[in-house]
């Protein structure tokens, strides 16, 4: 029987992540570290919003750019935390998730050839979703000598004749790394001196710790020139609800709702309706979790060091990414064994990235308790192997 599976897919690996979650759910006792989810539950006022969405009928399709009340809420959010206006009627699209959003972004600006520069280690669909849309990603490796970022020199070497984009994620998933200011004005400036459009992904944007978040686009020049992609799945507890947002010019966000329009239709009616109705009240809660995040994440930082597994400090997200070649293993046998021998599921950092290798993702959204009793499995483990 002939192939019918595309040569684009099948060029695409499956997700290095997978395989422990599958291995992990078919365990006792298992502390995953693994999955990128908070352990809270959505801020009570959003939960009784959607209930009282759900009672009063409004259980059909939406506009398909989002309710309009939905758009005006991120919009006055964005101009309240960095100044920004978009307009509501044309600069802001309602996704199902970054993830759609990141889909809509690159079907929408690549064509066939077209490179577009994505520095690792990054989150796992970066890569695969450029060459779906049938781009070329044009890697760069960062590393944890220079804090897991990316310059604005080595992104001017990467360039090409074919360089239409430049596909960034800070605060960074797996390695929890934040730009600095100074290399975000240099990534601003080789954007513009090379005429690239820039597809920031700010997900993590309300946790970071010490330090404030720059949303890409107001650095000068850069809003005609960028697409944020955010959302509310990590900041307010909200993965199940399945809601992001694309905001950029209005040309880029006709262009992806055109997309969306024979894709998607619309994201779910309940989870608009009720962040609509309290994405300014729940301010509070939001601080409440980062703060949390925070404590866990010194915690952590901490005790991976102590153990001998080096771990720079991260800045966002709520992920540490400590170096475990000094136990004497891959980051592939690393977990495989930490898992199977104490119980304990990381995700090998090669899944993110070549530069991941030797790494592995941890993440400190689960309870303070879970993650000490983490350590003291992992210290056991180490007095074996490290």
């Amino acid at each position: 029987m002939r192939d019918f599976i595309s040569q684009r897919v099948l060029s695409v690996p499956p997700s290095g992540i997978r395989r422990f979650f599958d291995i992990s759910a078919t365990m006792d006792d298992v502390i995953s570290l693994g999955i990128g989810e908070p352990d809270f539950v959505t801020p009570r006022a959003v939960i009784q919003a959607g209930i009282r969405s759900l009672e009063a009928g409004h259980t059909h399709y939406t506009s398909n750019s989002g309710t309009i009340e939905l758009r005006q809420a991120v919009s006055a959010y964005l101009e309240r935390l960095y100044g920004i206006h978009y307009d509501p009627e044309t600069e802001i699209l309602i996704t199902v998730g970054v993830s759609e959003a990141l889909y809509l972004a690159l079907t929408a600006l690549v064509n066939p050839g077209d490179e577009v520069i994505v520095p690792h280690p990054c989150f796992v669909s970066y890569a695969p979703e450029v060459v779906f849309a049938g781009g070329v990603p044009v890697v760069i490796d960062t590393y944890p000598e220079h804090d897991f970022q990316v310059t604005g020199e080595e992104i001017e070497q990467a360039i090409t004749p074919r360089t239409k984009a430049l596909l960034i994620g800070y605060p960074n998933n797996p390695t929890g790394a934040v730009l600095t200011q100074q290399r975000l004005l240099e990534i601003a400036a080789v954007a513009e001196r090379h005429d690239l459009f820039v597809i920031s992904d700010e997900i993590y944007d309300r946790l970071v710790y010490g330090i404030q978040h720059t949303h890409f686009a107001t650095l000068p020049k850069m809003r005609p020139r960028t697409l944020v992609l955010s959302g509310f799945s990590k900041s307010h507890a909200m993965t199940g609800w399945r809601l992001g947002y694309a905001v950029g010019p209005a040309e880029i966000i006709a262009a992806m709702r055109k997309i969306h329009q024979y894709t998607i239709m619309s994201a779910p009616t309940t989870a608009q309706i009720a962040v609509a109705e309290t994405l300014a009240e729940v301010d509070d809660e939001v601080e409440r979790m980062r703060a949390e995040y925070d404590r866990r994440r010194r915690l952590v930082v901490d005790g991976f060091n102590e153990l001998g597994l080096t771990c720079f400090e991260p800045r966002g997200a709520f992920y540490a990414f400590p170096d475990i070649r000094a136990s004497g293993m891959d980051d592939e046998t690393f977990c495989e064994k930490l898992l199977k021998e104490e119980r304990v599921a990381v995700i090998p950092g090669s899944a993110f990235g070549r530069t991941g290798a030797g790494f592995v993702r941890a993440c400190y959204a689960t309870s303070y308790e879970k993650l000490e009793e983490a350590l003291e499995r992992m210290r056991r483990f180490m007095q074996r192997y490290g």
